[in-house]
């Protein structure tokens, strides 16, 4: 123990405890200390006089992280005053006083009761205090001292921002820079080599270096790849590293407290690898009936990068369908997809060859050595044959017609045919939900379109309806065409007024006066536009009352011809107009102005209209009221009578079975499979058409019943076409409001062609049933197998 003493002005003495291990480096050995006081004169301020005493002001070291069971001793303060009786009482107060640090209030021995770290704190600042024990006063001014903590190496370095995540993209050269770390060490840096950290690596060799200053992570080894090395077996092929990294303080020396931490190292990709097809051919199938835009089938070109790298740009470079299909990339996949272009046909062409390249559109110069970066594969394409629906030969069709044809009238002919091999054969009908008015009707097998209804172009002037085209052969292949139907205007209205006109006019009229403004409405539309004349009634021209006014602009005026009008004499007067338009043929019709007279006060106002009571000069008998009504009577009776006729004429006319054995029905259980029934009869033969022959007249046909045929057109007789025939009588029959209320038959003598059967009437028979053959029933298959022996039985007994 040495003691310190003798400042300039103090009084007090300060005992310190020099530790040789600690000081070494700060304030060399403790005689070197006391020698650097002595050198600084501190002993010849000792002879000059004190002018008070006071503490000495110095500074405490003591060593950190003491583990020993004893209280470190710190240092002792002393006070020139105190004699070693006890008089005096040290107290001390400040930082840690009484919890880190205790002193001895006799001796002035100060001791370290707790743990010192220097990290957590570096220095204390405390007060002493010498009072007089006996009176607690103050023996010398309160001093205050610092005690520092001295630092050892008890602090390994810490990475703070561990474990890292770094990437380096792939065939980086050697050198490249990666990422940098950093090592903190909390012990003092500016005492000794304690925090002093050198970088080195535990993992990740030889692929990756660390400085060991800087703690900068470097790429190691050339040609470091990403991807599988199957390709490039002089390439280690390696995504992730985990590198482990250490830092280690007192400069790395033996005995230096050390940490790590992890980096895990990702190598990014670059477009090193050229793309390839795993396939150089690949065989793909499509229906024919594939729409535009749908998928055929995909292609892949094998690229080992990835993100953008791996990007996909696949184009048709050749081949026969080049101009049918069409190729593009499935962004997600990557992967080409081939799609139909243009609408395939199995029966124009049944395969086509593409030859298609998949490339990179995004190409590192760098590496262009590694290339070509594309590749190309051929594909094959087989059409497949699918039962298509029949085709029209036009995708639409436009028709005009007047609406004054007949019903029958041939307005278009639309035709269809099978796309497919066999070329099945086509029934034609309409779509009803597009025609519910049934204003038109096609013919099952030659697509002819004709009317079935008057045509009103004032009522439906536009009608859309669809045509379908079934095969006989499949029913489920249905083609269908829209066809637009304009209805042509003819002059068949008459113009009519727009209103019923009445007007009032007053007694005092003066000649020339407009009573009243009339118009009229056409409902025909023709090409030139409307123009409405109007002039007064034949019975009507030499009217002495009124004139008429034609505008000429589809109005006329009605103008007073005279003046003075006397209720009393006439109060109504009812004027006939004839109202013509400007079509061809022209059409008129007649209207009535009613002009009621009234009487009005000299402004014009209307006071009165009704005309003054009066009495019939002469009164009806009761005779001549009975004679009425008796006339009225019989007029009844004759109407009733003649109705009553016109209906048992309209009767349909049937025959007695035993007068015409030809015309008995025969029935039986056995049913006909219909059309579709194929294997019964052959239903193309049946529909095949021959020339027919015009039978002769019915003997046994009344003339009621002859008659029905007077309203059939001679031009549809010549042609024989019994659809005009039949689409006539059918509207005929559906509009004759005198026709029975319930289902009747109605026999025409006109016959239509095309059956192979001939006529099953007897419009053609022949006078005896012996003369008769019918052979030909057995040839019709075993659906009419009874009619063959029921015919056939009767020619064998008359063989016999």
């Amino acid at each position: 123990m040495r003691h310190l003493k003798n400042y300039p002005g103090q009084g007090l003495y300060i005992y310190y405890m020099v530790l040789l291990d600690l000081t070494n480096g700060v304030f060399g050995s403790s005689s070197q200390l006391i020698r650097e006081l002595d050198d600084k004169s501190l002993n010849k301020q000792l002879l000059h006089n004190r002018l008070k005493r006071s503490w000495v002001w110095n500074q405490f070291f003591v060593l950190e992280e003491y583990t020993g069971t004893d209280p470190l001793y710190v240092g002792k303060l002393h006070s020139d005053m105190d004699e070693g009786d006890g008089s005096i009482k040290y107290i001390l107060t400040g930082d840690g006083a009484g919890t880190m640090f205790t002193i001895d209030d006799t001796t002035g021995d100060i001791h370290a009761i707790q743990r010192l770290d220097r990290e957590e704190r570096a220095q204390y600042t405390l007060r002493a205090q010498a009072l007089d024990r006996r009176t607690n006063r103050p023996m010398e001014p309160e001093s205050e001292f610092i005690i520092k903590i001295q630092d050892i190496n008890d602090n390994e370095p810490k990475f703070l921002d561990g474990p890292y995540t770094a990437s380096v993209p792939e065939m980086s050269p050697v050198g490249t820079s990666i990422i940098q770390v950093s090592a903190a060490d909390a012990d003092d840096p500016t005492y000794g080599s304690s925090a002093r950290v050198v970088y080195s690596i535990l993992q990740g060799q030889p692929y990756f270096s660390v400085d060991s200053k800087t703690g900068i992570i470097r790429t190691a080894l050339t040609n470091m790849d990403r991807e599988a090395r199957e390709y490039y077996e002089d390439r280690e092929a390696r995504e992730y590293y985990e590198v482990i990294i250490q830092a280690k303080d007192m400069g790395g020396q033996l005995g230096g407290l050390a940490g790590t931490t992890t980096v895990n190292i990702t190598l990014s990709d670059v477009n090193d690898n050229p793309p390839r097809f795993p396939q150089k051919h690949y065989q793909m199938n499509v229906l024919e009936s594939s729409p535009v835009n749908s998928t055929v089938g995909r292609v892949l070109a094998m690229d080992l990068d990835e993100g953008e790298n791996a990007e996909m740009k696949y184009t048709i470079l050749d081949g026969d369908g080049s101009d049918m299909f069409d190729v593009s990339t499935d962004p997600t996949y990557q992967v080409g997809v081939i799609t139909v272009k243009k609408p395939l046909d199995f029966e124009s062409k049944k395969s086509y060859t593409l030859k298609i390249e998949g490339s990179n559109p995004h190409i590192e110069v760098r590496f262009f050595n590694l290339g070509p970066f594309r590749d190309t594969t051929t594909v094959h394409i087989s059409v497949e044959d699918v039962d298509e629906p029949p085709v029209f030969e036009s995708s639409h069709y436009f028709v005009e017609v007047s609406e004054n044809v007949d019903i029958g009238t041939t307005i278009q002919i639309v035709s269809a045919r099978d796309p497919d091999a066999t070329n099945n054969s086509i029934r034609y009908s309409i779509d009803r939900n597009s025609d519910p008015g049934r204003y038109f009707y096609v013919d099952i097998t030659t697509g002819a379109l004709m009317t079935a209804r008057p045509l009103d172009r004032e009522e439906v002037s536009w009608h859309n309806i669809t045509i379908l085209a079934m095969e006989m052969n499949n029913p489920a292949q249905v083609g269908s065409v829209p066809v637009t139907i304009r209805i042509l205007d003819v002059n068949d209205n008459a113009p009519v007024f727009t209103k019923f006109f009445e007007t009032f006019m007053c007694e005092n009229a003066k000649t020339g006066q407009l009573i009243q403004t009339v118009s009229a409405v056409d409902q025909d539309d023709p090409p030139e536009g409307q123009h409405i004349y109007y002039s007064l009634a034949p019975e009507a021209a030499n009217n002495p009352n009124f004139t008429l006014r034609d505008n000429q602009d589809n109005t006329a005026w009605i103008l007073a011809r005279k003046s003075g009008f006397k209720q009393s004499e006439q109060s109504m007067f009812y004027i006939p107009i004839l109202i013509a338009d400007n079509g061809q043929p022209m059409l008129s019709s007649t209207g009535t102005l009613t002009i009621q007279v009234c009487s009005c006060d000299e402004d014009g106002d209307i006071m009165s209209c009704s005309a003054e009571p009066y009495t019939l000069p002469i009164s009806l008998s009761r005779g001549a009221l009975i004679a009425i009504l008796a006339c009225i009577f019989v007029l009844l009776v004759l109407i009733l009578l003649i109705l009553s006729m016109r209906r048992q004429r309209k009767q349909p006319y049937t025959i007695d079975e035993e007068d015409n054995v030809h015309e008995n029905i025969v029935r039986y259980d056995d049913e006909g499979g219909g059309e579709e029934d194929t294997e019964a009869f052959d239903i193309a033969t049946l529909w095949s058409s021959r020339e027919a022959h015009v039978g002769k007249s019915r003997q046994d046909m009344q003339p009621e019943i002859e008659s029905l045929s007077r309203y059939v057109p001679q031009t549809c007789a010549m042609d024989n076409n019994v659809h005009s025939y039949m689409l006539a009588k059918l509207y005929e029959a559906d509009t004759d409001v005198c026709a029975p209320p319930f289902d009747s038959l109605q026999t025409y003598m006109f016959e239509g062609e095309g059956s192979v059967a001939q006529s099953l009437s007897s419009l053609q028979s022949f006078s005896t049933d012996s003369e008769q053959s019918y052979d030909y029933l057995n040839d019709w298959g075993p659906r009419f197998k009874k009619l063959a022996e029921m015919y056939g039985a009767k020619d064998n007994n008359a063989s016999l």
